[in-house]
């Protein structure tokens, strides 16, 4: 039986397809729009989605930034109240148990995000790395969170808030904002590579939050969007997802994370043996098809027959209007202009190796 988030009515009355998920029950789409309408109006307008399905644990005590350092790859002494910072967390072997975000409250109070499907096995696994004078949290139940994402995003948030509950750099949050007259977090992240905000709140709270949202966004095209637009949006901007582009058996350093694994660090979890690996021998590429076809994830990457890797995501990129891919190939050919086939279905589709992000908005 799925879970439901407070605003499955919402998504019910708007017309969402409900589909499994995570172990919840979300909308795929939207009757009245579909993924790429939604899609575009992330890109040109804005979109609100219901990602309340995600994790929220909280990490506090004397020993909280120890119980960091040692847990993630990412470095946290060096955070301002109020800043997040995307990391991952491996396992003894290098491989990744989730990527998450970290935000520090203040000294001794860090808030995490994790994904949906993961939360349960992360609280596991910080409970059983945990010592000292720690203790971690899993208040997933008691928030809700949307995401209000698109160029047209910050001018509907200021309608309904004041300037000063509203992050001024890109991955910070307030954590004591007022929203329409309600009380949230306003986070800074985003996960389409448009500009926005995600809004934590209480349950008691979505519903009237999110139809409020969407009738102040009226005259600037705001739309609900799905878990269809969402996937379709983050594989534009080149963002990766778990149990896609990483996974328990794949290093960051495998899928291009560097930025986020600091190997200077004294220590953490997995770091032994993601010096032991040396460099990386296979990598992250983008794929653009030149042949006929749409590729996706799980399929054989071939150079002159010979299978090399495999792809680990894979659409029709709706503003792009073309069909992109992500794969994990043998890092010897993995040079942009590089022409290779993907095995569809038993049919050689034709490839082309492009840098990523495929997608980045102008500032």
């Amino acid at each position: 039986m799925e879970l439901r988030t407070a605003l499955y009515d919402a998504h019910v009355k708007a017309g969402g397809k409900m589909v499994p998920f995570a172990g919840y029950c979300l909308p795929v789409q939207y009757e009245p729009t579909g993924v790429i309408k939604e899609h575009l109006a992330v890109r040109n307008q804005a979109g609100l989605f219901d990602v309340s399905h995600m994790g929220e644990i909280l990490c506090q005590g004397k020993d909280a930034l120890a119980n960091l350092e040692k847990l993630l790859t990412n470095r946290f002494e060096n955070m301002v109240d109020g800043q997040a910072r995307y990391s991952l967390m491996c396992n003894e072997k290098g491989g990744v148990v989730d990527d998450l975000i970290v935000y520090k409250r203040k000294d001794n109070d860090y808030f995490i995000v994790v994904n949906a499907a993961n939360k349960e096995k992360d609280f596991d696994w910080m409970l059983k790395h945990q010592f000292g004078d720690v203790k971690f949290e899993n208040v997933s139940d008691q928030y809700s969170q949307i995401a209000l994402q698109g160029p047209k995003a910050m001018d509907i948030l200021r309608k309904l808030t004041k300037e000063e509950y509203i992050p001024s750099k890109y991955y910070h949050a307030v954590f004591d904002a007022v929203v329409g007259g309600m009380p949230c977090i306003v986070s800074k992240t985003g996960y389409t590579g448009e500009d926005g905000v995600e809004l934590y709140l209480k349950n008691e709270y979505a519903e009237k939050m999110w139809d409020l949202l969407l009738e102040n966004g009226k005259e600037e095209g705001l739309v609900p969007c799905g878990l269809g637009a969402r996937d379709t949006l983050r594989m534009e901007a080149s963002m990766p997802l778990y149990g896609h582009e990483m996974n328990d058996e794949i290093t960051p350093l495998e899928t291009g994370l560097n930025f986020a694994v600091k190997m200077d660090k004294p220590d953490f979890i997995g770091k032994a043996a993601i010096e032991a690996k040396g460099e990386p021998k296979i990598q992250r590429v983008g794929l653009k098809v030149i042949g006929r076809g749409i590729i996706r994830e799980e399929q054989d990457v071939l150079l002159n027959g010979e299978v090399i890797g495999h792809t680990t995501s894979g659409t029709q990129a709706p503003f792009l209007n073309m069909p992109v891919g992500m794969a994990l190939l043998d890092a010897r050919y993995t040079e942009v202009g590089t022409k290779l086939e993907v095995d569809v279905r038993g049919r050689k589709v034709e490839v082309e190796i492009i840098p990523l992000p495929f997608y980045k908005r102008a500032k």
